[in-house]
């Protein structure tokens, strides 16, 4: 079956469980993850069908990257999975409906994507650094992490 076709047919199972939304994760010719929405079934914002496909086939792989695969899902990403995409490093995305169809029936994410785009001091949820001793201590376990040999892959 065609992997955009896979996804359609996964959202349709979505609509039960969470929202009308279908991804498949490919590899060459393999689909090596699959999802489609789960937001309401299992109480979870983040189980949004890309993010369910990415994690399935992460753990197909035995690793946190997915360099040369594929997405394919029935809707254009939000923000939310554009962000898991990248970092998880799929190489294509293809997609069915837009963001503007999925906005017409209810899921508008346009709000989310102008408020990534603000300062953090101007956003709707308020956000509060803490203080200067909690920033160092923080920093030196970044520093640590950076000090450690190994393969970087981020």
């Amino acid at each position: 079956m065609n992997p955009v076709h896979k996804a359609i047919d996964l959202s349709k199972t979505g609509m039960a469980y969470g929202g009308p939304f279908g991804a498949v994760v490919v590899q060459g010719d393999e689909i090596i993850g699959e999802g489609f929405n789960l937001v309401v079934h299992k109480h979870d914002p983040t189980a949004h069908a890309e993010i369910v496909a990415i994690r399935q086939a992460c753990r197909f792989l035995k690793s946190h990257t997915l360099k040369g695969c594929e997405l394919y899902t029935s809707c254009e990403p939000c923000p939310m999975c554009l962000g898991a995409i990248f970092w998880a490093g799929i190489s294509k995305v293809y997609y069915a409906a837009t963001r503007e169809d999925a906005a017409q029936a209810g899921f508008s994410d346009i709000e989310i994507a102008r408020q990534l785009c603000l300062p953090s001091e101007a956003r709707n949820i308020e956000f509060v650094q803490a203080l200067e001793p909690e920033r160092i201590a923080a920093r030196t376990v970044l520093d640590a992490w950076k000090a450690l040999p190994k393969k970087r892959t981020y």
